[in-house]
């Protein structure tokens, strides 16, 4: 399925996972599976690979390719997982985290304000937790510090107040009963940026996407082997900072050395031809041979 997702980064990527034929690699994020495809491209007949999605979609696009092992599950719980498929070690592990256009363009998945829809947002349909219960549920503290804290916006304790005050006349569950409920405070100037990061505020939260990541983050360093790659490709200032901060406190201790000291960013043409990757930032560090972690 070619329209399921463009990846990002996708050659520079490949690169920083410095791929050995006969490795053993896991994808985080499968998703439209153009990452999968293209490590797969690298590995001999001897390599493998093991691609992870809670999203049940992304089934449909794995490749007829006995190297490699679809799993239905989060990255977060990633070591327990490959040690149960009998891995106990890796040459590189990649993580795209930003969010497939399948998702953003399908429309009651509620990824999008671009239609009228459910507020659901989960990545994993089997859990519970939606947008809309975060909205009808949360409280108005708690609501401010998930847009401070994801959205980046100043007057998130407005919008949650004017979130609790529609709730209390009727049940914010859709999207449009959301932008409803916040009429009048979203500025009309970059009106669908302040959207798309109150959208993302949401998300974050219902899919606990930073939790996820910082388990994968320090699962990684127990999976991979002596010059193993790890590679993450971030979409937000919080993403980027905890991956920084978490290969430069393993470079101190010595177990990781950063393969790039400043991310890697798209391309112009890359933009152009997709412009949801206006924001990724990679980051990659090797383990280093002498490590003497497990």
């Amino acid at each position: 399925m070619i329209s399921y997702h463009i990846p990002v980064l996708l050659r520079e990527s490949i690169e920083s996972l410095a791929i050995k034929p006969g490795g053993t690699y896991l994808d985080a994020t499968f998703g439209g599976g153009g990452h999968s495809r293209a490590i797969l491209e690298k590995l001999g007949p001897e390599g493998r690979l093991l691609a992870f999605d809670q999203d049940p979609d992304s089934r449909n696009n794995v490749p007829d390719d006995k190297r490699i092992t679809w799993i239905h599950s989060n990255f977060r719980f990633i070591y327990n997982i490959c040690k149960y498929n009998g891995i106990t070690g890796t040459d590189g592990i990649l993580a795209d985290l930003g969010v497939s256009w399948h998702q953003f363009d399908t429309g009651e998945r509620g990824f999008s304000f671009r239609f009228d829809a459910p507020l659901d947002m989960r990545m994993n349909r089997a859990s519970d937790k939606t947008a809309a219960r975060v909205v009808n549920e949360y409280s108005r503290e708690d609501l401010t510090e998930i847009l401070f804290r994801y959205a980046e916006i100043k007057n998130a304790g407005t919008l949650a107040s004017a979130i609790v005050k529609a709730r209390a006349q009727s049940p914010i569950n859709t999207t449009e009963d959301l932008h409803q409920a916040l009429d009048g405070l979203i500025p009309r100037v970059a009106r669908y940026k302040y959207l798309a990061r109150i959208y993302q505020a949401l998300r974050m939260e219902v899919n606990d996407e930073m939790r996820a990541l910082e388990g994968l983050l320090n699962q990684s360093t127990s999976l991979l082997r002596p010059e193993g790659r790890l590679v993450v490709i971030t979409y937000h200032s919080l993403e980027d900072r905890m991956v920084k901060h978490f290969i430069r406190d393993n470079e101190r201790n010595g177990l990781l050395r950063p393969v790039n000291r400043k991310p890697i960013i798209p391309q112009a043409g890359e933009i152009k031809e997709n412009t949801r990757a206006r924001s990724a930032k990679l980051r990659a560090a090797e383990k280093k041979e002498d490590s003497n972690h497990a």
